[in-house]
This record gives structure tokens, C-alpha cells and sequence, in this order.
């Protein structure tokens, strides 16, 4: 009887080791499992962003968006998506529209024109969606920020370039942008302001091209037709100003005139290799505000900081004194 209760209370004791051992591994998981989830962060908020591109026609705009997918790289938690307008203003409007739709968390716009997108931009802006627009305005303040260069000053610049090289008067070519885009009314209005409205300086001839290098080929072989004398052409972009070269060369005159340029790119086709090469005098940098445009999603998106409403981008006349330094600091060497 004795040797059965030793037995008994043997056990006992061991079932309690057991039960008191089996509570201690299960604390022991517990902690563990509290433990693993400690400095774990939580899943990063993903930021969905419209880029509605007017065209991707000029190799300008395709180094936009190169430039803004690169910048958004840099951070995990954006998304971009992008669209393209081929330079119709219904299409940018239902490209805006499909962003509305889908509820971006931010829009960037760079506007085949102004007022035919007014109204869109307006829409999304009044859904409570952040919009920044992008080189090109809009007409009245339904946006977050503007971010661009300064057209008119860029455009005074080419002038003053001209009124130096030519101080006794010239005959100029104006071989515009798109028609009802912001930045050709500004580039011409600037120019004008460069050389002083000066009658001696004459536009002999002047046509939109719509920003493109081809229908600049056919504007100016109209104006060789037209005019026995052409002293400068004035493009309103490198494509404009280089189509033009095209031209005259076909014609056996490029070397009675030089080409003005605007955008300063630093690609094998762009700007500053043209100057480099000799078939253009001067360029013009226009930056793109791909990086800037991301930059100021970063800060409104992410940390919460109140976006300037403008944001004017600065620019380098390009010459063949700075053409190669500036190939170099641009980052096409």
C-alpha cells in the first residue's frame, strides 16, 4: 500500500513537471512571437500617379518621361502611369478622365494646349486629386503647383543673342511651336522684347510646326522659296531649329543664316550636340521638371509638406564656347 503511494505521488509530481514545463514553452512562444514582430514596419502606403503626357513626338517630352520614371524609382511606394495624348486635346481630356476614374492619388499634366484642358484639370483638382502641371499652363489657379521655365525669358534671351550678332538689323525665319500652347506665344513675346521690337529686325516669314523636326523641314523649305535673304531662323525648339537646317542644306544655303534652338539636350540628337556639330549658333536649356515634379509628389504625398504654387526652372544659353562642359554636366559625354 505504502509502495503504491510513492508511486502515485511519483507521478503526481512528474504530471506537474510536465504541465509546469508545457507553460513554460508556451510563454517562451509567446514572447518569441512578440519579439519576431517588434522594428517589423508596417506595409508601406503604395501612391498610385497620373502622368498625362500631351505627345511623345519630340524628344523632349520622351526625356520628361524618362526623367520622371527615374526619379520615381527612387521610391518604392510610388506607382506612375503614364499616357499619352499624341497631341489631341480630346485625348488628353479622356486620358485625364480615365485618371479621375481610377482615383490617382496624384496627377502631373503637361497640356497639349491651355484652355481645351482648363476644364479637366479643373475637374480633377475639385476631386480633391493634387495636380501638378508641367511645362505647359493652364488658364486659371485649379491646380497644386506649376512647375517650368521661364518661356519669355528664354525667349529674350534668343533675341538679345540676335540683336548683338546683328546690330544693324536682320531678316529672321520664326519657325513656331503648336497654337494655342503656352509656351510659343511666350517664346515669341520674349524674342520680340529681346531685340526691342526694333522694325530693322524682320520676320520674313513665320509658321507654326507643331514642335516636330519634320513638319519644320516643310515650313522652311516654303520660306527659302519665299525669301533670296534670311539671316537667322529662329526655332521655337531644337527640332524646329534643326529641321530647318535640313532644309537649307537640301537647298545649298544653310551657311548664309544660323539656327537658334531651344531645349539643350544633352542626347545623341539633342541641342548641344547640334551646337557642337556647327548647325546650330545657339540652344537654349529647357529643363524638363521630370525630377522636380517627382520631388514635389515626394514632399506632398509622402511627407505631408505644402507644395509651392510655382516653381520656375532656370536655364544656360549654349554656345560653342560651353557647348562640350555642358554636354559633360548634362551627362551625355
Amino acid at each position: 500500500m505504502v509502495k503504491k503511494i510513492e508511486i502515485y505521488l511519483r507521478e503526481e509530481n512528474i504530471m506537474k513537471k510536465i504541465f509546469a514545463l508545457a507553460v513554460t514553452i508556451a510563454a517562451l512562444l509567446t514572447v518569441t512571437i512578440a519579439v519576431s514582430g517588434i522594428g517589423e514596419a508596417a506595409p508601406a502606403k503604395t501612391y498610385h500617379i497620373g502622368m498625362s503626357q500631351c505627345n511623345l513626338g519630340e524628344p523632349w517630352r520622351v526625356a520628361m518621361n524618362d526623367q520622371i520614371r527615374t526619379a520615381a524609382a527612387q521610391y518604392p511606394e510610388f506607382e506612375v502611369s503614364f499616357s499619352d495624348a499624341a497631341q489631341d486635346n480630346s485625348k488628353q481630356i479622356a486620358d485625364v478622365e480615365n485618371f479621375i476614374t481610377q482615383q490617382v492619388d496624384l496627377l502631373i499634366i503637361s497640356p497639349n494646349e491651355a484652355t481645351p484642358l482648363t476644364d479637366v484639370v479643373k475637374r480633377a483638382y475639385d476631386a480633391g486629386i493634387p495636380v501638378i502641371v508641367l511645362d505647359r499652363r493652364v488658364d486659371g489657379d485649379a491646380y497644386t503647383s506649376f512647375i517650368g521655365g521661364d518661356n519669355v525669358l528664354i525667349g529674350k534671351k534668343a533675341g538679345e543673342y540676335v540683336a548683338k550678332n546683328y546690330p544693324n538689323g536682320c531678316n529672321i525665319v520664326e519657325i513656331k511651336g503648336l497654337e494655342g500652347a503656352t509656351p510659343q506665344k511666350e517664346r515669341h513675346d520674349g524674342f520680340m522684347a529681346g531685340v526691342g521690337s526694333d522694325p530693322k529686325y524682320k520676320f520674313v516669314y513665320s509658321q507654326s510646326c507643331d514642335w516636330l523636326r519634320d513638319k519644320a523641314i516643310t515650313v522652311m523649305e516654303s520660306a527659302l522659296q519665299a525669301n533670296d535673304k534670311i539671316d537667322v531662323v529662329y526655332g521655337h525648339n531644337d527640332p524646329a531649329a534643326v529641321g530647318a537646317y535640313v532644309a537649307a542644306e537640301n537647298a545649298g544655303r544653310q551657311k548664309e543664316m544660323i539656327f537658334i534652338g531651344i531645349d539643350g539636350l544633352p542626347t545623341p540628337d539633342g541641342g548641344i550636340r547640334e551646337v557642337m556639330a556647327g548647325r546650330m549658333a545657339v540652344t537654349y536649356v529647357y529643363p524638363t521638371g521630370g525630377a522636380e515634379a517627382i520631388d514635389a509628389a515626394y514632399r506632398l504625398l509622402v511627407k505631408g509638406e505644402k507644395l509651392d504654387r510655382e516653381v520656375v526652372l532656370d536655364t544656360i544659353e549654349i554656345t560653342k564656347d560651353n557647348a562640350e562642359e555642358m554636354l559633360k554636366k548634362f551627362g551625355g559625354a
